[in-house]
């Protein structure tokens, strides 16, 4: 596993939140603000490179090759910023995807 990816089997089961005194510490509650601001996720499959005239010539049932194999984790974008890979589950009849490992970011602040 490269070194700047993490697997969610690495991350603790639950998160401990202590009380101080000391003002610079955080808790979930500090994050209350933030729970309803909007963000966009994708997942993406994988991605594909053609002219205008091949786009124009696609019909219904036709396939698209992609980038990636068969079993090959895909990526998960939060507002256009690489944060996880995973892999496509079916859940009841509708598709999912179960992340794998978090990608952990140099400029993440944390």
């Amino acid at each position: 596993m490269a070194s700047d990816t993490m697997a969610l089997e690495e991350f603790p089961d639950s998160v401990a939140i202590t009380v101080s005194d000391d003002p610079s510490d955080k808790t979930a509650h500090d994050l209350t603000p933030v729970f309803d601001v909007p963000v966009n996720i994708s997942a993406v499959l994988g991605k594909a490179h053609m002219s205008v005239a091949q786009l124009l010539k696609l019909n219904r049932g036709s396939v698209l090759e992609l980038d990636r194999k068969v079993g090959e984790a895909i990526d998960i974008f939060v507002n256009n910023r690489l944060v996880a890979r995973g892999e496509v589950v079916v859940v009841e009849d509708r598709l999912g995807v179960t992340m794998t490992e978090i990608i952990k970011t140099e400029d993440s602040g944390a």
